[in-house]
């Protein structure tokens, strides 16, 4: 029989019956605090985290992340398969059960399939074995990362990297960036069209201009601050204009790079050249009307004054006695008179700008007007000598435009001279081109010429602009100095005339330029008074002009000549005195230029009385009417003052015989 236990036995027994009593407990609270503290880590977890058993059956775990990601709440899919697969996905989804079930971990496998209201997701799912208490695998944990955002973003960034490549590329202008070390990064279809290969990789400022180190106007150092920049270049590389816009770019790893933009500026910048030369060219062309205005009325009055100082010379020289010193004193006069009348004759043909009418001229005395006027305007350090400048020959010319070609040539001779002063020399001479004399490279017909040389002993023209000195446009005078016309225009002149311009200059040392001009005719000129044959008659005369004494002068040359002559110095007095005695006249003559009523509306309404009657217009300088204009309405001829006696009784004698 077995002994008893002692009470002291039992005690000890109880007593530790009770300490593992206690020690299970606090083992189960310490299990139910793991449990717990894994539950809220599942249900905090951002990721869906799912419980499946052998059968792919969802079992244990269906976090919220879980139902948000997939849709559906855990309590509709306890023990159901996993209902984000659809039928044709059961068979991967069974090789991955498969897969955690033979023990594998499975890292992100990335699937796209639908949220629960047909929405695409896309995430990444991660897959670990559950065991039991015996080792024994009993199911699977899977873990879902959600990518749909992240997919979409990548997608858009995709997409927006695509299209700015595709704008790049599309862009007309040249592109390219670059590194913080001026490495080529990207360029362009339009750049590497302009430098001739994709550069990618190579220094920016050798592969795109051609240079051996960095840029003059590199604007890296203000990329560093996020600055953007313009700026104007002129690429050595082409020799191109391009207006560059650079922005910065900021690179992963917090560096900068630099994207520029080329626009070829080229052409526009010659546009822009050529339109503000238009306008320097347009501005001048109204200051020398303006000025062509003025030097107009200043002429028509003078040619007032000059018509009673030549006629009443004249006068006198037909009463004073022959051979004496009086006589000679009115020679003078005379003289003086007829210089000043072609002085103004040139002055009104600068006034007219009749650029295209060609007479026969004499460019003698448009070169000595010439020199005397341009003396005053250049430094007293430029000594100007005349060789032989005095010819008889004419050509058909316009004084206007010899004009023009004088103080084209004098004045850049001038300027070349403006620094250190010099010699300016200019001659005139008749001469003769035959083929048997040899005519160099003039390319001129044979016959007589004139020769024009203009020389300087300035700083000369360089060997390597010399051929385009008579281009357009060409000049070496920095802005405001001159438009680059005057030579070209020069030529243009003297090519029209049938002659030829040739220039020879040493760099340094001076230029001559040599202009031929065809001759037209040889003729003398007559300087002194001598009475002449004049025709005459006894015709009753109507005299108009405002001016007192050359209505006063006019009568009395016309007197002298046999004529009746009625003077009247108010058109509106002239055209009563018409009305009442229309018959009483067989001519009338009258000045343009007269207040109230001028003298081509004079001769409109005296028409208008007695239709026959013949009219003839004098004029010293008018833009209102031409010979043309006056012809249309009647008028018989012109006579342009100041009036020589000999030339008024020749017109007077021929408009009569003619009506």
């Amino acid at each position: 029989m077995s002994q008893k236990p002692t009470y002291h036995e039992l005690e000890t027994r109880v007593r530790e019956f009770e300490r593992s009593e206690s020690e299970r407990n606090q083992v189960q609270k310490e299990l139910q605090h793991s449990n717990d503290l894994l539950r809220a880590i599942i249900e905090a977890a951002p990721v869906a985290i799912i419980g499946l058993d052998l059968d792919g059956n969802v079992h244990s775990v269906w976090n919220p992340a879980a139902e948000k990601l997939l849709g559906w709440r855990a309590n509709e899919v306890m023990g159901c398969p996993l209902p984000s697969v659809p039928a044709d996905c059961q068979e991967e989804f069974r090789r991955f059960r498969e897969q955690i079930s033979n023990g594998e971990t499975l890292y992100g496998i990335d699937v796209v399939r639908q949220r629960r209201d047909g929405t695409p997701i896309h995430y990444s799912i991660y897959g670990s074995s559950l065991h039991d208490a015996r080792g024994r695998i009993s199911g699977n944990i899977a873990v879902l990362v959600d990518l749909t955002e992240r997919k979409v973003a990548e997608k858009a960034l995709h997409n927006s990297e695509a299209k700015f490549r595709n704008m790049m590329e599309a862009f007309v202008d040249p592109l390219h960036i670059s590194s913080p070390d001026f490495a080529i990064e990207y360029m362009n279809p339009a750049m590497i069209r302009r430098v001739g290969r994709d550069a990618t990789g190579e220094k920016c400022y050798y592969a795109l201009h051609g240079l051996d180190s960095k840029c003059d106007w590199c604007v890296f150092d203000k990329f560093i601050q996020g600055d953007k920049s313009e700026t104007t270049i002129r690429s050595p590389l082409d020799d191109r204009q391009f207006r560059i816009s650079n922005m910065p770019i900021e690179n992963k790893d917090g560096t900068i790079s630099k994207m520029t933009i080329y626009r070829d500026i080229t052409e526009y910048l010659a546009a822009v050249s050529e339109k503000e030369k238009a306008q320097a060219q347009l501005m001048q062309a109204q200051k020398m009307e303006s000025i062509g205005n003025l030097a107009g009325g200043i002429a028509h009055d003078f040619n007032n004054i000059l018509s009673s100082v030549i006629g009443f010379t004249e006068l006198a020289l037909d009463d004073v006695e022959k051979g004496s010193k009086i006589e000679d004193d009115l020679q003078e006069v005379y003289t003086a008179g007829l210089r000043a009348k072609e002085l103004v004759a040139q002055i009104l043909a600068f006034a007219r700008q009749t650029g295209g009418e060609l007479k026969p001229i004499r460019i003698d005395i448009i070169v000595k007007e010439t020199l005397q006027f341009i003396r005053s305007s250049i430094p007293t350090t430029i000594e100007i000598k005349s060789n032989n400048i005095d010819s008889d020959s004419l050509i058909m010319g316009n004084q206007t435009q010899v004009h023009q070609i004088m103080m084209n040539l004098l004045t850049n001779a001038a300027f070349a001279m403006e620094e250190n002063g010099g010699f300016l020399t200019v001659s005139l001479k008749d001469t003769v081109i035959e083929e048997r004399f040899g005519k160099g490279n003039l390319d001129l017909n044979d016959g007589d010429y004139i020769e024009l040389s203009v020389s300087d002993t300035g700083t000369g023209i360089p060997p390597e602009i010399i051929d385009s000195i008579f281009d357009p446009y060409f000049t070496t005078k920095g802005p405001g100095e001159g438009t680059g016309m005057g030579l070209a225009m020069v030529h243009g002149i003297v090519e029209s005339y049938g002659g030829k311009i040739t220039v020879e200059s040493t760099y340094g040392k001076g230029t001559t330029f040599s202009i031929y001009l065809p001759v037209t005719r040889k003729r003398k000129t007559q300087r002194q008074y001598k009475p002449e044959q004049l025709p005459i008659g006894t015709e009753r005369i109507l005299f108009v002009d405002d001016e007192a004494p050359i209505a006063k002068m006019g009568a009395l040359n016309l007197e002298g000549f046999g004529y009746s002559v009625t003077i009247r110095t108010s058109s509106f007095e002239a055209l009563e005195l018409f009305k009442a005695k229309p018959t009483e006249f067989d001519l009338v003559i009258t000045d343009m230029t007269m207040p109230n009523m001028t003298g081509d509306k004079l001769a409109v309404e005296l028409m208008k009385i007695r239709p026959d009657i013949p009219i003839i217009l004098c004029t010293g300088y008018s833009k209102k009417i031409s010979d043309e204009t006056a012809l249309e309405i009647g008028i018989k001829a012109f006579a342009y003052k100041p009036v020589v006696k000999a030339d008024l009784a020749k017109t007077v004698r021929k408009v009569l015989d003619a009506a």
